[in-house]
C-alpha cells in the first residue's frame, strides 16, 4: 500500500510538473549511427565542453538504457527510436529483407512509386510505406500541423524514419552526384535552399584534402595502434594509417568514401543549420521537430572498429560538430530547445581480434553451412526448400512446401535442430515458437520483438556472444566488423537530454529504447502515437 500510494505521488507530481512547463519551440532528435556508450567515457577526457560533455554533464544522462528487440541495425533502430515500438508492430525488421511476394530482397525504404527529387539517379525512390506505425513527429504533425518536421541523414533510411509520414522534408546524401536529394513522395521539386547547398559542391571540395589525425598521432591513447591488422585497407592503401589521402581516386570512388570521412559530419552539419535558417525552425510558438543522423561513424566504424584510431579521432571531430550546432542553437533559436541524443545500435569488437586475444568469438562463414543445410534438404524431404537467409532468418519456399504436401513445423524443426548443432549458434525459433502467446523473457523475449510474421523468415537464429555472419572466410573477412545481435555491445547505447527544463542528472534506471517516445510525448504536448509501448523517463520531469 505504502509503495503504490508513494509511486502514485511521484506520478502525480509529474504531471503537475509536465502541465505547468510549456513545450519547446524546437526539439533537436540526434541518433549517432553504430555509437557505443563506452566512446561517451573514453574519449570525455577530450571532449571540448559544448558537446557531448555539455550534454552528459549539463543534462539527463540515461546511463542504463538498451535495446529491447534484435536485430540491431540502423533500419529497425530509427524506426523504434522514433515510433516507440519494435518491429514485430513497426515492420522494419531489417535494412533489407526478402519479399516473398517479389521473390528479392528489398531495401527497407525503397518505393519505386517515386523518383528522385534532386538527381537523376534512382537513389530517391523512397518512401516510409514500408514503416507499418506512425511516428512521434507524425503525431506532433497530427495535432499541430503548422509545426514543421525536417528530417536529414546521409542514409536514406536514417532520413526516412524518423521524419516519418507526414515530413515536411526529410533529405538523404547521393553518393552518385554528392547532392543531398530527396523524393517525390514529399515534394514536387527540391527546395531552393538546398539546390543552393548543393551548388557548393561541398563532398568534391572536401575530398581534395586529406584526412589527418586532429591532434597528434601520439596522443591517440585510447585507442590501438594505428597499424592494425584489423581494420579494413582503404583509398588504395598498403597500410590503414593515417593520413589518408583521397584526390588521387576517380571520383566516383571520392564521392562514395566521402561518407567515410569525418568531413561528412561537418556536411551534415552544415545542411543542419542551412535547414535551421530556410525552415525557420524554431521561431514561432509552435513546436517544430529537426531529426539529424550522424552515419558517418558507422560507416566507418564497419571498416575500421571501435579501438581504431580513426573512430577515436572521428569521434573528437564530431564533438566538435555538436558544439557548433549547439552553439548555433543558442544563437537562433534562444534557450527554448530540447536535444535527445542516443544511437540506433553499437557493435562488437573486431571478431579476430578477440581470438587473438583469446576472448569469445569468432565467424560463422554461411556460405558453406547454407550448402550444408539446403544438402539435408534434399536428402530428408525431397528438394531443397530455402528461398533466401537475409540477416539471420532463413526463409522457405512455402509454396513448394505445399505442393510437396510437406508439414511446414516439421521442416522448420528440422532446420533449427541443425543450427543449433553448430558452434557458433547460440539459438534458433520457428515461426511457431516466435507467433506463440506465452511470455519468452530474456533475449528469447527480444527475438520475439524483432519477429514480424510477414517479413521474418521461417526460421531465426542467433550466434554465440563475439560472432559475427561472414560469406566466407578470407584475410578480407577477418578485418572490420559488424552489429545485430541481442548482446550487451550491440544493445547498450547512450540516451543524452538536454535543454530547456531538463535536470541535470545522472540517471542509472533501466531503460529501453522504447521509452524514448512516451518521453517525447510530455515534452511536444501530443497523444501517444498509436503503436508506441514503451514508459515514460519519469526523471525527466524531476
Amino acid at each position: 500500500m505504502k509503495i503504490a500510494l508513494s509511486l502514485s505521488f511521484v506520478l502525480l507530481l509529474s504531471a503537475s510538473f509536465a502541465q505547468k512547463q510549456k513545450a519547446p519551440k524546437l526539439v533537436v532528435g540526434i541518433v549517432v549511427d553504430q555509437m557505443m556508450y563506452e566512446y561517451l567515457y573514453r574519449y570525455q577526457s577530450r571532449f571540448s565542453k559544448g558537446g557531448f560533455r555539455l550534454l552528459m554533464e549539463k543534462g539527463t544522462n540515461c546511463m542504463n538504457t538498451r535495446y529491447n528487440y534484435v536485430p540491431t541495425y540502423t533500419g529497425p533502430g530509427h524506426a523504434s527510436i522514433y515510433t516507440g515500438t519494435t518491429p514485430s508492430s513497426h515492420g522494419i525488421v531489417g535494412n533489407e529483407w526478402y519479399d516473398r511476394e517479389l521473390g528479392e530482397t528489398v531495401n527497407c525504404v525503397t518505393d519505386t512509386a517515386y523518383y528522385t527529387i534532386g538527381s537523376s539517379s534512382s537513389e530517391g525512390m523512397r518512401s516510409p510505406k514500408n514503416l507499418y506505425c506512425s511516428t512521434i513527429t507524425d503525431q506532433l504533425k497530427l495535432t499541430y500541423p503548422q509545426g514543421k518536421v525536417i528530417s536529414l541523414s546521409l542514409k536514406d533510411r536514417s532520413a526516412i524514419l524518423p521524419g516519418g509520414h507526414m515530413s515536411d522534408g526529410s533529405y538523404w546524401y547521393d553518393r552518385k552526384t554528392g547532392h543531398m536529394i530527396t523524393s517525390n513522395f514529399y515534394q514536387k521539386e527540391m527546395a531552393a535552399w538546398v539546390n543552393r547547398y548543393n551548388e557548393l559542391l561541398i563532398p568534391e571540395t572536401s575530398m581534395r584534402q586529406s584526412w589527418n589525425t586532429l591532434y597528434p598521432l601520439e596522443t591517440y591513447t585510447a585507442s590501438g595502434p594505428d597499424n592494425s591488422p584489423y581494420e579494413v585497407l582503404i583509398a588504395g592503401k598498403e597500410q590503414p594509417v593515417f593520413p589518408y589521402q583521397f584526390d588521387t581516386l576517380a571520383t566516383k570512388d571520392q564521392l562514395s568514401l566521402f561518407m567515410l570521412t569525418p568531413f561528412a559530419n561537418t556536411f551534415l552539419t552544415d545542411f543542419a543549420i542551412a535547414a535551421l535558417d530556410a525552415e525557420s525552425l524554431g521561431k514561432d510558438e509552435v513546436t517544430d521537430f529537426l531529426a539529424i543522423s550522424y552515419s558517418t561513424p558507422d560507416i566507418a566504424g564497419h571498416a575500421f572498429g571501435p579501438r581504431s584510431v580513426e573512430i577515436e579521432d572521428m569521434y573528437l571531430r564530431l564533438d566538435l560538430e555538436l558544439q557548433r550546432l549547439f552553439q548555433t542553437l543558442n544563437k537562433k533559436v534562444g534557450k527554448d530547445w530540447v536535444v535527445f541524443l542516443t544511437a540506433d545500435h553499437a557493435v562488437v569488437q573486431v571478431p579476430q581480434l578477440l581470438l587473438d586475444n583469446n576472448l569469445p568469438g569468432g565467424y560463422f562463414f554461411s556460405n558453406q553451412i547454407m550448402a550444408d543445410l539446403e544438402d539435408l534438404m534434399k536428402v530428408e524431404f525431397g528438394a531443397n526448400l530455402i528461398l533466401s537467409n537475409d540477416n539471420h532468418n532463413i526463409y522457405l519456399d512455402e509454396d513448394l512446401l505445399k505442393f510437396l504436401q510437406l508439414d511446414q513445423n516439421q521442416v522448420e524443426s528440422r532446420i533449427a535442430s541443425f543450427l543449433k548443432e553448430l558452434d557458433e549458434v547460440e539459438e534458433a525459433y520457428t515461426s511457431r515458437q516466435l507467433e506463440s502467446l506465452y511470455s519468452m523473457g530474456g533475449r528469447d523475449e527480444m527475438v520475439r520483438n524483432g519477429y514480424h510474421p510477414s517479413r521474418s523468415g521461417n526460421v531465426v537464429y542467433t550466434l554465440k556472444p563475439g560472432y559475427l555472419e561472414k560469406s566466407k572466410d578470407s584475410e578480407a573477412a577477418r578485418r572490420g566488423t559488424s552489429h545485430g545481435s541481442p548482446y550487451g555491445y550491440d544493445t547498450h547505447v547512450p540516451l543524452l537530454w538536454y535543454g530547456s527544463q531538463i535536470p541535470k542528472q545522472k540517471v542509472m534506471t533501466p531503460y529501453e529504447i522504447t521509452d524514448i517516445v512516451p518521453t517525447l510525448m510530455h515534452l511536444l504536448r501530443v497523444s501517444s502515437p498509436p503503436c508506441a509501448e514503451g514508459k515514460t523517463i519519469l526523471e525527466i520531469w524531476k
